[in-house]
């Protein structure tokens, strides 16, 4: 079993997990599920053994030989060599409408991973990841610690995130030198709350993250080119009209709040057009 140290691998051995991971996906015979980097196939077995439809995305082109000839007879699976990076998971699930996602992400890649799935969230309806406990922290974290980031704000915005069960580090091999977390994503029906423009939302939620210990008003002065305003000096009547407090630091805002200001600088950039058309 030799991981190789640029595609970030450690593979998960211990069959107790793998069993307790398939248990909480509850795989069915008349669904598809995406599982992204199967590895030596420890998970996948399980899946496969269930009856659904199982599509695999392997990169390492050494692992996928050895994939291939594991499940050559299984009807239900199917393997495809590409990066996760860069492949369109509602092209590759096809003929399915819908796919779940099981996956053990990469440390080094996990987080881009994972906004990509997002992205995807018209054919995908649930994840079930395997991450740095660090990350899923961050995921799971409420307005007011010190791991609500803009990370919380994007997952918390388009999935219900529920922390399940933690993985040690013995596991593995490699054994890494963290410890990893399973965390299952449900992508809602529509976001967690009502925004005139998602990607503004994102936007202006990267803007206020982006030095967390200035304020809202401080991060909103550096970055308001980045969200169409006209000026400088529109930032201060956006958040009295949010009924926000320029003090407040973004760690403190809601949801609620982030799309409350969303929908003000809307409203402000829209003024500014009619005034000057």
């Amino acid at each position: 079993m030799h991981a190789k140290r640029r595609f970030g691998q450690n593979f998960l051995v211990k069959s107790q997990y793998c069993d307790r991971i398939a248990a909480s996906v509850r795989p069915k015979a008349d669904e598809t599920i995406l599982e992204i980097g199967p590895g030596h196939g420890a998970l996948t077995e399980l899946l496969v053994e269930s009856g659904a439809q199982v599509v695999a995305i392997e990169v390492d082109h050494d692992l996928i030989l050895p994939l291939t000839s594991s499940f050559a007879t299984r009807q239900n699976f199917r393997l495809i060599e590409a990066d996760a990076l860069k492949v369109d998971f509602c092209q590759v699930i096809a003929p399915a409408a819908t796919a779940r996602v099981v996956a053990n992400l990469p440390y080094n890649i996990s987080t881009p991973i994972l906004q990509r799935l997002i992205e995807h969230r018209r054919c995908i309806t649930e994840m079930t990841l395997m991450l740095q406990r660090e990350v899923v922290e961050r995921i799971t974290a409420t307005p007011g610690g010190k791991e609500y980031g803009y990370l919380s704000v994007l997952v918390q915005f388009y999935c219900e995130a529920e922390h399940l069960f933690d993985v040690p580090p013995s596991a593995f091999r490699p054994v890494p030198k963290v410890v990893s977390s399973i965390v299952r994503l449900k992508l809602r029906p529509e976001p967690a709350a009502q925004v005139g423009e998602e990607a503004l939302f994102v936007e202006l939620t990267k803007t206020l993250f982006a030095q967390r210990r200035k304020t809202i008003h401080n991060n909103l002065r550096a970055g308001w080119t980045r969200l169409g305003l006209s000026s400088a000096d529109q930032i201060k009547p956006a958040l009295a009209a949010a009924e926000l407090d320029p003090q407040r630091r973004a760690e403190t805002l809601t949801i609620a709040e982030l799309a409350r200001l969303t929908n003000t600088i809307m409203a402000c950039r829209q003024n500014f057009q009619d005034s000057a058309g």
